[in-house]
């Protein structure tokens, strides 16, 4: 794992969102509850971008553009673009589900830091 210094913990305060750049990347931290996520900065759907979203409390951010939902820590879908009756079996069809990529988190010294399988980080 390669770990990359973003930014001091007081820049992400509760109830914000901030993208960093990080290896190339531009990652969503999300501080709910007094925890620290990374996510992609974009949802897996349309690729639009997530920080405009609300995070409930269960800890699932919505896309503010298709209503789809992602559990903040693993990604895993909690609703996916629900369609309306009429359409929604056709687009189903072309619009899978997909997680939403998260990254491992830690705060260190007044700093967060998102950790990057070696690959991703090169």
């Amino acid at each position: 794992m390669n770990w990359i210094k973003t930014l001091t913990e007081d820049r992400v305060p509760e109830g914000t969102k901030t993208i960093v750049s990080v290896a190339g990347r531009d990652v969503l931290l999300t501080r709910h509850k007094g925890e620290v996520y990374a996510t992609d900065s974009l949802c897996p759907h349309m690729r639009l971008p997530l920080q405009l979203g609300r995070v409930d409390d269960e800890g699932a951010i919505h896309c503010p553009w298709h209503r789809s939902a992602f559990d903040l820590q693993t990604g895993d879908v909690k609703a996916w673009a629900p369609w309306p009756p009429v359409v929604g079996p056709l687009l189903g069809k072309v619009s899978r589900e997909k997680v939403l990529p998260t990254y491992p988190v830690k705060v260190e010294d007044g700093a967060i830091w998102i950790g990057m399988k070696e690959a991703e980080g090169e």
